[in-house]
């Protein structure tokens, strides 16, 4: 008997073999016609204002993308009449005319809304994008007599309005402060990927989608590259979000249709295959058009590859290739089965209630670095490893560390980072934990808590004073000493013998970890990794030595002991 259950909404499962055929890897949907036609005839007339001879869009523009635009404003239900793409996130390679592109689209969703007096947002990461945006949709205009009569430029709001509806396209930067009372009926937001780098961005876009549940719904459209560093934030879950739906998985009837120019993983995590110049058409639409091909590879062979840094940083620019868990040439061997050992939700209460044992790895920092914490249990039906970490800054990081500030400030908002004033608070804070789990009788009575001994004079104070002392506490040798761990934890994820508590901070920390072979040994050590912080797996490492001695549980928990039954 054949399965003949529909796909769920914007489910597109062949889509690698489109991108192989040359097509755009986007889930068929309905079409009005009238729409499409309407839509097509005005952005075609557009032209390029930065290109000698000023070409029109129906010259110039790349099929795919006016594939794009019509799935967006002239999708509709046949039998409702109903328009069913209310959100899209397109992810294609730099260089593809992407924000000129939405420029025009920006203009063509201005022509085509007829309800008066709405307002429409044009969105960049930075002043400087959000002024091109507004530069080229500007230029169309002046190119053509008609244009200057249908819409108002106002230079200094950076404000286009159409004359006839008063409806306004606004071009601004975002912030927190873009959304003021009315909601946008359409939303075009260029680069997300940075706004993963911002912490708000999340509550933002809330805001912006809180039009989507009126009656008059708000659209979004979501155009960018991938990530020049591991996706984090808001860029993270949209991503994974858009994937999941590409996949079939993202429930019956998703808002959001996913137009995603990426090679599977498997392409992805192999350099010979996304080196091969043969293969870069496959992710680079407008290759022939705004591409040039031959210059393209002259970049990559005199600027890409310089180093494995700097080509892994070009390959996320130019052909998508997701930096962090499981790409990169030198990265930890763990990281590629990271993501397929997750359970999502894990709390630390869970795996005290599931684990039989439990072990505790510490790594502390300095002013300027962060400190970690992490809980390795064995659990009681199977001997799985489960994982949970915290870590903790002290504010002094995000003054000395700004690259990674908003990403913090974004773990802080996941509950996995305390952000603390002192280093005697953060002492307390970890001692508190280590303090929880030993009540439960679920550490050994030797060896339950194991610190890299760097900088824990507070740490040690703090601990002594919630009564755990030596043989309890025990220092961990670093560097090559931790080769067990770093290679045995790796295999363990790969047979999902180690879970872990999905927290994002923990994948931040993997996609950053490097390991470098001394000798006969694996290393990862801070040294390594550069500037990527690791805290938090080089602490998970910590509590794996000690859960390699089959260590026992101490016995009794504090509440048995005090005749407190707990349930």
């Amino acid at each position: 008997m054949f399965d003949t259950e529909p796909l769920p909404r914007f489910a597109c499962p062949d889509w690698w073999e489109k991108l192989q055929a040359g097509e755009v890897p986007i889930a068929p949907v309905p079409i009005n016609a009238e729409k499409k036609a309407k839509l097509l005839a005005f952005f075609n007339r557009l032209r390029l204002p930065d290109v000698p001879g000023n070409p029109t869009m129906a010259e110039a523009c790349g099929e795919w993308f006016k594939t794009i635009l019509v799935a967006f404003f002239a999708s509709e239900d046949p039998e409702t009449h109903r328009e069913i793409v209310w959100e899209l996130l397109c992810m294609v390679p730099k260089k593809n005319s992407k924000s000129t592109y939405v420029a025009a689209l920006g203009l063509t969703a201005l022509y085509m809304e007829e309800a008066p007096n709405r307002q429409m947002l044009l969105v960049g990461p930075s002043q400087n994008i959000s002024e091109r945006l507004f530069s080229q949709a500007q230029g169309m205009i002046d190119l053509d007599e008609k244009l200057k009569l249908i819409f108002k430029v106002q230079d200094h709001l950076k404000t286009i309005t159409r004359r006839k509806t008063g409806t306004a396209l606004d071009v601004k930067t975002f912030d927190t402060s873009i959304v003021t009372g009315e909601i946008p009926v359409l939303t075009i937001i260029d680069e997300l990927h940075e706004l993963g780098k911002k912490a708000k961005a999340a509550k933002v876009m809330q805001q912006i989608r809180g039009g989507g549940i009126t009656k008059v719904r708000g659209k979004v459209l979501m155009i960018t590259t991938q990530s020049d560093e591991m996706p984090t934030g808001i860029w993270e879950s949209e991503l994974k979000k858009a994937r999941a739906i590409r996949d079939g998985k993202g429930g019956r009837s998703p808002i959001m249709l996913p137009v995603l120019y990426e090679f599977p993983v498997k392409q992805q995590l192999d350099p010979k295959f996304w080196g091969d110049r043969a293969n870069w058409a496959l992710v680079l639409p407008n290759l022939g058009l705004s591409i040039d091909e031959e210059a393209l590879e002259a970049d990559y062979e005199n600027n890409g590859r310089i180093s494995k840094q700097v080509e892994q940083i070009w390959a996320s620019q130019h052909l998508n290739i997701e930096i962090g868990v499981g790409i990169g040439g030198d990265a930890w061997s763990g990281a590629v089965h990271w993501e397929g050992a997750s359970v999502p939700g894990l709390t630390l209460d869970q795996l005290l209630d599931e684990c039989e044992v439990c072990t505790i790895g510490v790594d502390w920092g300095g002013a300027d670095d962060l400190a970690a914490l992490a809980v390795v249990g064995r659990r009681k039906r199977d001997k799985v490893w489960l994982l949970w970490a915290k870590a903790w800054a002290r504010k002094t990081v995000f003054k000395q560390r700004p690259k990674i500030a908003d990403a913090l400030r974004g773990f802080e908002e996941d509950g996995d980072l305390s952000v603390v004033d002192s280093p005697e608070k953060q002492a307390a804070e970890a001692a508190a934990i280590c303090a929880m789990v030993n009540h439960t009788g679920k550490l050994p009575e030797a060896g339950g808590i194991g610190l890299d001994v760097a900088g824990v004079a507070l740490l040690l104070d703090a601990l002594e004073e919630q009564q755990m002392a030596s043989p309890l506490i025990q220092s961990v040798r670093q560097g090559w000493a931790l080769q067990p761990a770093v290679t045995t934890v790796a295999l363990k994820l790969e047979s999902r013998r180690l879970l872990h508590a999905d927290q994002p901070i923990m994948a931040w920390a993997v996609g950053n970890a490097k390991q470098e072979l001394k000798g006969n040994n694996y290393m990862v050590t801070k040294e390594v990794s550069g500037a990527g912080k690791i805290d938090p797996l080089m602490a998970a490492f910590d509590a794996a030595m000690l859960m390699f001695n089959n260590p026992q549980p101490s016995g009794t928990s504090i509440y048995e002991e005090r005749g407190i039954l707990v349930i």
